[in-house]
């Protein structure tokens, strides 16, 4: 056999031996999608083993993450920093191989897949991204953002709503340098695909707006190739339908289920060598193929030593852009941001909403690379840069996002935009939809993705939209996610504070904001930051009862306080905008706030109360709603539900006396 087809076997054997060592895995995608993996690794994409984050690189996102067998056989073909071992490692403990790529713990891997789908948003996130930067920063001779992205996907990604979301929003965008390769080998884990998916895919594309490229036979990798150049002369982005035979080499399984998510046995494996016309020993690849396969990497290599040259000109030339790059590039604010008085002022009363708005401009006026949209809610969210523009194919450079729709896939874009460098990323939606996005804010989470989410209409105070449009558990179910920061803000200083938090933690935040008018205190400050502290202190040198609160309620615990006053009991009002935060304070400072040797503690969230009793222990108490609000005005419900400080006065009373 030609060298060509022998690395090909090689990548199928490989993945194989993979699976069939760790007793567990999917290696049917991988060996079907062999041929078209060599044609975009070993012939199309420029990327660079020894500088795997090189800006200039193509980006690769297998979103059949199930199949990550595959990206690993080829990172330690191509001379990533992945070795032979780790391969025999897959899907153990400690392993740089986990059973789905994930970001961060593997050289090479762009982004973390699994859940079927969010790849291929995260790709258009990745390919919108470029199309900003090379808006911004290229010059005539300096092509600084020029580069693809390129997304791998099966009949599983193609049935996920969330790639259909995705996908039309990419056609309407016409991102011209993305490209998906579609594996469709026409089977899933109950049988062949005809059981629930029987639509013309390609069809489905062009009514996108997609480049549509049908191949004959998806195992000849020259067909492959050349559909891969041709795409890039398209002005749309490019789907190829390739299609292929799951297990190929495995005579006694491909084409079928069995081969799909489960070890192949030793003896099928062996035969598969034996067939495919490679050595029997298991993790064995010749010479020649890793020969071969690295002199097809020098065209990245020499891609990337081409880049760092043209940049370093570029710098000469244009030393004020490629400041302006680096900054963007940095994770770090500056003091034009962090020592800025101007952003904390606030006063009177507004909506969080409002003053979240407000935020938005105000940074984005000294953080240029501050991006962001809504699911066609920006008015109503209050998300829009003034005078920002607004995103599209005649304008790349509009920092306004319109996302349609389209709230899943609007976060997994988001994820993508923030992966791929460059931008500083917002999103915003009605609180009670961030159910829609759960899973990609989840992956945020896993990944360490600082995605701001802008979260209007907090809680039963959205009042006559009613039950559907009250957020009732979704505090309690954000606050759950490792990694993920909740802040729910009760006037404009925190609301800064939130924004900060989510400019410089480095993790994704949720900003979560009313709809109604809310006090701002002069007492409130960058405390905030701390995630809960004393904003109404007691009279004496210590509490009777502390009164706990968030967003909306904090006010309502103020009112509490006067009304206890007037009963000779001395309350504590804690504003607790961001659990997460405060439970990373020291012991000592969480006990300054709440003090332990005080028991009576009462806490107030229009939500689920179960994230607090953790603060109020078990002499406390705690108010908030187990049960799905109504249709009404919001002064109604919040009255009827006992959102009230009368309420929240008569529960201090009753802890306090016992």
């Amino acid at each position: 056999m030609d060298i060509q087809n022998k690395v090909i076997n090689t990548i199928r054997v490989l993945a194989a031996d993979t699976v069939q060592k760790a007793k567990s895995g999917h290696p049917g995608a991988p060996m079907g999608m062999a041929p078209l993996a060599y044609a975009l690794w070993m012939e199309t994409m420029n990327v660079s083993p020894t500088h795997p984050k090189w800006e200039g690189r193509d980006r690769f996102v297998l979103s059949s993450g199930h199949a990550s067998a595959l990206n690993y056989v080829l990172l330690h073909l191509c001379g990533f920093d992945l070795s032979m071992d780790d391969l025999k490692n897959f899907r153990q403990w400690g392993s740089r191989t986990p059973g789905h790529p994930e970001y961060g713990r593997t050289a090479g891997v762009e982004t973390t897949t699994g859940p079927l789908g969010q790849g291929v948003a995260n790709a258009v996130g990745m390919a919108i991204a470029e199309t900003i930067l090379a808006a911004k920063f290229d010059r005539p001779g300096f092509p600084v953002a020029d580069h693809r992205t390129y997304a791998v996907c099966g009949d599983g990604c193609m049935q996920e709503g969330i790639a259909s979301e995705a996908c039309s929003l990419a056609g309407t965008l016409k991102l011209n340098k993305l490209t998906l390769l579609y594996d469709d080998n026409d089977i899933s884990i109950e049988g062949n695909t005809d059981i629930a998916f029987t639509e013309d895919v390609g069809k489905r594309f062009e009514a996108y707006g997609w480049n549509v490229i049908r191949l004959k036979d998806g195992n000849d990798y020259t067909q492959v190739l050349a559909v891969l150049k041709e795409s890039e002369k398209s002005d749309r982005p490019t789907l190829i339908i390739c299609p292929t035979i799951i297990g190929f080499g495995c005579e006694a399984k491909q084409g079928t289920p069995g081969a799909h998510g489960e070890p192949l046995g030793e003896e099928n494996v062996l035969k598969t060598h034996e067939y495919l016309g490679l050595s029997k020993e298991m993790f064995h690849v010749d010479d020649d193929v890793y020969a071969w396969v690295k002199e097809k990497m020098q065209r990245g290599e020499g891609k990337r030593e081409a880049w760092e040259k043209m940049f370093a000109d570029y710098r000469a030339a244009y030393p004020d852009l490629a400041a302006e790059w680096d900054k963007w590039h940095s994770c770090e604010l500056g003091d034009e941001v962090l020592l800025n008085g101007d952003l904390w002022k606030f006063e009177g009363k507004a909506a969080t909403r409002a003053t979240g708005g407000e935020m938005i401009n105000r940074l984005a006026a000294l953080i240029p690379n501050l991006v962001g949209g809504s699911a066609d809610l920006a008015p109503s969210n209050k998300t829009n840069i003034k005078g920002g523009g607004d995103y599209g194919p005649d304008n790349r450079l509009g920092r306004n996002f319109h996302f349609g729709i389209r709230e899943h896939a609007m976060a997994a874009i988001c994820n993508g935009m923030a992966l791929h460098g460059g931008l500083r990323v917002y999103c915003g939606t009605f609180f009670v939809f961030s159910d829609y996005m759960k899973h990609s804010m989840r992956l945020a989470a896993l990944m360490g993705l600082p995605v701001t989410y802008v979260l209007t209409h907090d809680s039963i105070g959205v009042g006559e939209d009613g039950a559907t449009h009250e957020p009732i558990e979704h505090l309690a179910a954000l606050r759950s996610m490792p990694g993920f920061l909740t802040f729910r803000p009760a006037d404009g200083h925190e609301t800064c504070a939130g924004w900060l938090a989510a400019l410089t933690m480095g993790k994704p935040t949720a900003l979560v904001l009313t709809r109604q008018n809310l006090p701002t205190y002069d007492e409130s400050d960058g405390r905030a930051l701390k995630g809960g502290y004393i904003l109404k202190k007691e009279k004496g040198e210590k509490p009777d009862v502390v009164l706990l609160a968030s967003g909306s309620e904090v006010e309502q615990a103020v009112a509490a306080r006067d009304i206890l006053a007037g009963k000779g009991i001395d309350a504590r009002v804690v504003s607790m905008p961001c659990m997460e935060l405060f439970n990373a304070q020291s012991a000592e400072y969480r006990d300054s706030v709440i003090p332990a040797d005080v028991r009576a503690r009462v806490a107030m969230e229009a939500g689920a109360t179960m994230p607090w009793y953790r603060y109020v222990g078990l002499d406390g108490s705690v108010i908030g709603l187990d049960h799905y609000g109504d249709s009404a005005p919001a002064a109604t419900l919040f009255k009827e539900f006992g959102i009230t400080a009368e309420h929240m006065a008569e529960e201090a009373e009753k802890v306090f006396r016992g």
